[in-house]
């Protein structure tokens, strides 16, 4: 049963079949309404209609339609002028044809109303069309006139009930130009990774347990106002400093929503920040790091080659060769030991003198 009044009888026109229909608003609003006041006193500010001409307050009765011109004059315009408009969507709702509902661009989908069959005759062709739609798994794209401009429509089936979405004319949609960033980004891969682990973990929702908490919290705030009580405060956020990392941020989402749904933050989300990109060129530390593995070798290898000559000098097996050798070292050493000791005798020499 539709709690509300219909503000709008007419038809479905379907071919040559016409369906009687009133039509409702399907949706309702919960916003919480203020009046405007002033403020030395509390008094209500209220608007007025006043008659410039006779500079009077005007009933509702008395006021009606005009077209302003440009030369400022006015064109009165009455309900029956726009309901004798010679167009079929006056009192008709003229379906033009079926689309897939996936075509409709969600940009262009306004408000929305429910269609119910005005009068018993208007059963059997209301519910034949309500199938044919279900069946087709499409919706029908309408015009219909309301609230003096005739508009674009999209008629679809919720629950048993046809239900008619007003849409925006195409001409109405502003283009996307010079909305989207102007500098050129580039999204690195793992950052990407990072971005589908967050969407991953935050996972789907159920529309049906959302709800208006800033409305709850105005009603919450109206109540203890009334009462005479302190209105709850809310809480203060930490002091966060800016995150200017988006691969930090982006793990750090990843941690907090799983600690929300109760789930350990695993080494999945670490591995995938630190994850190196093949594509990615190395900087100045890599460049660096490399350089001094490439020089390392040469330092061991020189510092190995020693000990390998004095070890296998040692194992050697005494010869002509060995003797040779350690003949030549003994004459080497003989030959430094008496520059060791000139060099003594000069030092004791120039002390004494000195």
């Amino acid at each position: 049963m539709l709690p509300v009044r219909s503000i709008w009888n007419g038809a479905i026109s379907f071919g040559l079949v016409s369906i009687p229909i009133k039509l409702v608003n399907a949706t309702e609003s919960h916003s919480v309404s203020f009046r405007q006041v002033h403020l030395e006193d509390g008094g209500r500010i209220r608007y007025r209609k006043v008659c410039e001409l006779e500079d009077r307050e005007v009933t509702q009765g008395e006021i009606g339609k005009a077209y302003e011109d440009a030369d400022g004059s006015m064109i009165p315009i009455t309900d029956e002028d726009l309901a004798s408009l010679p167009i079929p969507t006056a009192k008709t709702i003229e379906i033009e044809g079926f689309v897939p509902a996936e075509s409709v661009d969600p940009l262009q989908v306004d408000a929305a109303y429910y269609l119910a069959a005005n009068g018993v005759p208007a059963a059997k062709p209301y519910t034949l069309l309500r199938e044919a739609l279900k069946r087709s798994g499409k919706v029908a794209i309408c015009k219909f006139a309301l609230r003096g401009r005739e508009r674009l429509g999209m008629l679809r089936v919720v629950d048993d009930v046809l239900a008619m979405h007003g849409l925006l004319w195409p001409d109405e949609i502003r283009t996307t130009e010079g909305v989207a960033p102007d500098a050129s980004v580039t999204v690195r891969d793992k950052e990407l990774d990072l971005a589908d682990a967050l969407m991953d973990t935050l996972g789907e929702v159920d529309l049906d347990s959302l709800h208006d908490d800033y409305r709850e919290a105005v009603e919450e705030l109206i109540a203890a106002k009334a009462s005479g009580e302190e209105p709850p405060s809310a809480p203060m956020p930490a002091a966060e400093g800016k995150v200017l990392d988006l691969m930090a941020a982006l793990e750090k989402s990843v941690r907090e929503a799983k600690e929300s749904r109760g789930e350990e933050a695993d080494a999945d989300v670490t591995h995938l920040a630190s994850r190196p990109t093949p594509k990615e060129s190395p900087g100045k530390k890599s460049t660096a790091s490399t350089r001094k593995t490439a020089a390392a070798p040469k330092k061991s290898t020189s510092r190995s080659t020693q000990p390998t000559k004095k070890a296998a000098t040692k194992k050697q097996t005494p010869g002509k060769t060995s003797t040779t050798k350690s003949t030549k070292a003994t004459k080497s050493a003989t030959a430094k030991t008496p520059a060791k000791k000139t060099a003594a005798k000069k030092t004791t020499t120039r002390k004494r003198s000195a």
